[in-house]
């Protein structure tokens, strides 16, 4: 099973190479040479079938032998034992043929724990098996970084250093970044947008001297290993709904479009999913992008869904590869385009493949403040904002075909948005109990302009692997 870059110029790798990668040499994002699939006889028996063992089959299909099955079966368990769920993602039913997919009960209260538990364990196995450590850079607009910090925090072969939007992330995903006394972790506070962080980010993996120097990994959605392990929660939604008997549609909160890129994989691997919505936020650049087939930046408008506060969506990258008939050539010249303009066109046909599979709606802060608000009062049911968006698009594709089930992805605790929270419904909800004293930690954090040169100094200064190899 080998990976390949998007653009083309990068060699066909395993899996975990892949993974400790992150960002191809040719700045391209990887995907599978060949798409795994799975017989409709496998996805039916995973009717009834615990989380884990839905995820060694199908996360083993993208593996394939680069991994012992004992270790990657041993990894699973480790990194859905501490979620709060037997069912690790159960389902809720939130009207009629409508359901929500609650994807934070993991440690942080987040879709991201899901990932990167999981992560953690491949990334702390690699290096023991390859005689290396990894520093793992990672770019978050609030969850990621948690989520990672939370992974990472302790672990022997990893350093971890996350950059996140100074004053643009809400005060318990800082404070989860900010609370770790874990040695090995480093929260950055970088004075810009989350875009800024992400494309510093790049900017470390295009430098191949300081790649190599501190053995560089991410842990964003351009990290294929992160797009796999998320593609697991749709096969146990759908079939809990009827798959592969008749198909089942997803509505998902996006920014980055990993989450949402992980259901297309899904569906490519054998899941019947007859459509997967889009819901954004203000920051709308992929409704506008399959609305025009122009996709094109713009400046970032804070709401109160900072997850989705972006404009680059880096997993989009993917789809227009395969879109595009995995022609490398075509996502180089709309790379450089965008990189030179701010936009590319997207070509007829790629658009019209896209938006065969996928469709958008923009939700914007007072529909999100009517979503919560109804949902308190009609279910007694608190959302996030994130979750709100999701389940409103839910509601336009549910309206469009009222016989195939919907799954709203609820992406976030709502105790991770308080303020916003209380703002829409009147209700202020708790942390759980694991997270009470979260406000009362001390804080640990470092304040850095948006300067890459300072990101790399501040990383030979505290890493592990630089002060190792030195």
């Amino acid at each position: 099973m080998l990976y390949g870059s998007t653009r083309g110029q990068a060699p066909g790798i395993d899996f975990v190479e892949a993974m400790l990668t992150g960002l191809a040499p040719d700045g391209g994002l990887y995907v599978p040479e060949r798409w795994p699939t799975l017989s409709r006889d496998t996805i039916a028996g995973f009717a009834g079938a615990r989380y884990a063992d839905v995820a060694k089959v199908v996360i083993g299909a993208m593996v394939g032998d680069a991994i012992a099955s004992a270790d990657l079966d041993r990894m699973i368990e480790a990194a859905y034992a501490p979620f709060r769920h037997k069912a690790v993602c159960p389902l809720v039913q939130a009207g009629d043929n409508l359901f929500l997919l609650e994807l934070f009960h993991g440690p942080t209260l987040a879709f991201k724990d899901v990932a990167m538990r999981l992560l953690g364990q491949l990334l702390d196995h690699a290096p023991k098996t390859r005689a290396a450590r990894a520093t793992i850079v990672g770019a978050t607009s609030g969850d990621t970084g948690s989520a990672a910090i939370d992974a990472f925090g302790g672990l022997d072969h990893v350093d971890v250093f996350i950059l996140y939007p100074h004053g643009r992330v809400s005060e318990v995903q800082r404070r989860q970044m900010t609370g770790s006394r874990a040695p090995n972790v480093h929260a950055l506070a970088i004075e810009g947008t989350f875009d800024d962080c992400q494309a510093m980010v790049k900017g470390l993996f295009a430098s191949p001297g300081f790649r190599e120097e501190i053995g560089l990994s991410v842990v964003n959605s351009i990290n294929w290993a992160r797009i796999a392990a998320q593609t697991v929660y749709y096969f146990t939604a759908a079939v809990a709904l009827g798959a592969p008997g008749r198909p089942v549609s997803f509505a998902v909160p996006t920014g980055n479009f990993g989450d949402i890129f992980a259901g297309w994989v899904a569906k490519r691997m054998g899941l019947p999913i007859e459509r997967l919505m889009i819901g954004t936020n203000e920051n709308d650049i992929l409704a506008r992008t399959l609305a025009t087939g122009t996709y094109q930046l713009r400046g970032v408008i804070p709401t109160t869904s900072p997850s989705m506060d972006i404009q680059v969506s880096s997993n989009f990258e993917r789809l227009l590869f395969e879109a595009s008939d995995r022609d490398s050539a075509t996502v180089v010249d709309a790379m450089a385009e965008l990189s030179r303009t701010g936009a590319f066109r997207i070509a007829p046909q790629a658009l019209d493949r896209i938006r065969s599979e996928f469709a958008a709606e923009t939700v914007d802060a007072a529909a999100v403040t009517d979503e919560i608000a109804a949902v308190q009062r009609d279910n007694d049911y608190t959302l996030d904002p994130h979750t709100a968006i999701g389940l409103r698009a839910a509601r336009t594709l549910l309206r469009q075909n009222p016989t195939t089930p919907v799954v709203a992805l609820a992406t976030a605790h709502a105790a991770k948005f308080p303020d916003a929270v209380e703002r829409a419904s009147g209700v202020r909800p708790k942390l759980p109990p694991h997270l009470a004293d979260l406000l009362d930690r001390p804080e640990r954090v470092s304040v850095l302009p948006n300067s890459r040169a300072e990101v790399e100094t501040f990383i030979r200064r505290h890493g592990r692997v630089a002060k190792h190899r030195a």
